[in-house]
């Protein structure tokens, strides 16, 4: 398996892309993986991402698993094949970041559930309803960020036809 020449320039901002995602907590073999499929124009299998990686096929598979459950990556099955190729869906940090917000919720749930059993009047329960208005807040200007951004796309021309 031979990688990229560390030279060409898609391949230094696959790997300069993928540390920096590292530095902030992304698993790297994902983040390498992330940008290799971003960097296609064509959807591609795990062996040609780890060709291109200079990895094996068997170290892209966990990448892509992880990459998949995020809907940063959408695998495809190949027809009349045992094998998929995987691509990226149309607005992948959209679909990572505002649409999977669920979480807040659940945060905010909980918190409520916690400020109850504690009670609001004391230093615990003040704690946990700071940051059960925290969620709130956060879940409040996501909510504002997914309507701007549709409306930044649709001025950038990247929204498509019939898309919200």
């Amino acid at each position: 398996m031979a990688a990229a020449d560390a030279h060409d320039p898609v391949h230094l901002f696959v790997e300069r892309m993928a540390l920096a995602f590292a530095e902030v907590g992304s698993p790297r073999m994902a983040a390498r993986v992330l940008f290799t499929v971003m960097s296609s124009d064509d959807p591609l299998t795990a062996a040609e991402i780890g060709e291109r990686l200079g990895v094996s096929a068997a170290a892209v598979s966990g990448a892509v698993r992880y990459l998949t459950q995020f809907g940063m990556l959408i695998r495809e099955p190949i027809p009349r094949s045992r094998r998929d190729r995987y691509r990226m869906p149309d607005n992948p940090w959209y679909e990572a970041t505002i649409t999977k917000t669920m979480i807040y919720k659940t945060f905010i749930d909980v918190a409520e559930d916690g400020v109850a059993a504690l009670g609001a009047e004391t230093q615990a329960g003040e704690r946990v309803a700071e940051m059960r208005d925290f969620f709130i807040f956060v879940q409040e200007e996501i909510d504002s960020l997914r309507e701007r951004w549709r409306a930044r796309r649709a001025a950038t021309g990247h929204l498509r036809p019939g898309e919200a």
